[in-house]
């Protein structure tokens, strides 16, 4: 792989360093060089994709060990899906969702404006959800995506009105202030007076445990976690470039 990759100036192929060792070398590189792109047989793409597929190559359906299992749900986090082929064909990765929803340059970004803001309570949630993911703890996830998102607009109606929002008894009271002030838009049925509202509904689905019908409940969390990622992001993006802004 490392010569595929053209990294064999980088990675020593010498006995003399363990494999574990040369692992930590070229997952060093990754860290600080990811977004780099390099020549493949399946065309350029960037050197992060190319590990991955890589490791594709390598993927056993027929057995789950830990490594493989936390493997295929950091990719269904960042929004990819393994396709299985026939017999002799190696795996193939496609995209579940859109181009334009870029799941882990969401999560980056989001990580970053909780960072700017202090935000550290909500970015404490968050973590814990991405954790609980990880390891596969899906009512944990769950819980810990509904709490983050609760905690955020809390944080969020602090940041704007300190005075009123610190004498609402509720989280609910907070995300009303929001509509109040314009932070949450009524003419985009982002909230309203009736609780049909997509906010309201989020937090209702949120809301809910267990499996649905025709869905695992790994597929639901991953999707709940899509789903709050996209939208923790669209309201600290607001927070920090106000709507009427430039």
């Amino acid at each position: 792989m490392v010569l595929r990759l053209g990294l064999e100036d980088e990675i020593s192929d010498g006995a003399g360093l363990s494999v574990a060792k040369k692992c930590g070398q070229l997952g060093r590189l990754l860290v600080q060089r990811s977004s780099e792109t390099v020549q493949t047989v399946d065309g350029t793409v960037t050197l992060g994709e190319a590990v991955v597929r890589e490791a594709l190559g390598v993927l056993n359906p027929n057995f789950k060990t830990d490594v493989q299992t936390a493997f295929l749900r950091g990719l269904a986090r960042d929004g990819f899906a393994i396709e299985l082929g026939g017999r002799g064909e190696k795996p193939r990765l496609r995209s579940a969702l859109p181009d334009e929803v870029d799941l882990p340059a969401s999560d980056n970004e989001l990580h970053e404006l909780l960072r700017l803001y202090q935000f550290h309570i909500p970015k404490g949630h968050l973590d814990q959800a991405i954790e609980a993911h990880t390891r596969g703890d899906w009512a944990a996830c769950n819980a810990q995506l509904r709490t983050f998102l609760e905690s955020l607009f809390d944080a969020i109606a602090f940041h704007i009105e300190p005075a009123r929002a610190g004498g609402l008894p509720t989280s609910e009271n907070r995300r009303q202030l929001l509509a109040e002030l314009g932070f949450l838009a009524i003419d985009r049925n982002e909230w309203s007076g009736d609780g049909k509202n997509f906010i309201n509904g989020l937090f209702k689905m949120l809301h809910t445990d267990g499996s649905h019908p025709g869905l695992s409940d790994e597929d639901h969390s991953t999707f709940r976690l899509h789903i709050v990622l996209v939208t923790g992001r669209t309201f600290m993006r607001r927070l920090h470039n106000p709507i009427g802004e430039s």
